[in-house]
């Protein structure tokens, strides 16, 4: 029976394999969005990216109301529904 210490292959195999997980779930945590009683909530580059808009035409349907948000100590959040619905309100087919 072979003793294992931290130069053997199946350790640093281990290892390895244990830097690669902790990698992928900091990514995911640094890119996971807030959920509230199963609501998932946008920022402003999320809502941008998704209407293909820039952060100014963003800035200025939430001042005329066009597009419906929650600010919280200067923090700015959509609803993913009210986006969803926005999107579905103002779809029309050519056929």
């Amino acid at each position: 029976m072979d003793v294992l210490d931290k130069k053997s292959e199946v350790v640093l195999s281990f290892f390895t394999g244990l830097d690669e997980t902790l990698d992928c779930i900091g990514e995911a945590l640094k890119n996971r969005t807030p959920h509230l009683n199963g609501e998932k909530f946008l920022t402003n580059k999320e809502v941008c990216q998704i209407l293909n808009v820039s952060t100014r035409t963003l800035q200025e349907w939430k001042s005329k109301g066009v597009i419906p948000y929650i600010q919280l100590r200067g923090k700015i959040l959509y609803w993913q529904s009210d986006i969803n619905k926005m999107l579905e309100n103002n779809f029309f087919s050519n056929i």
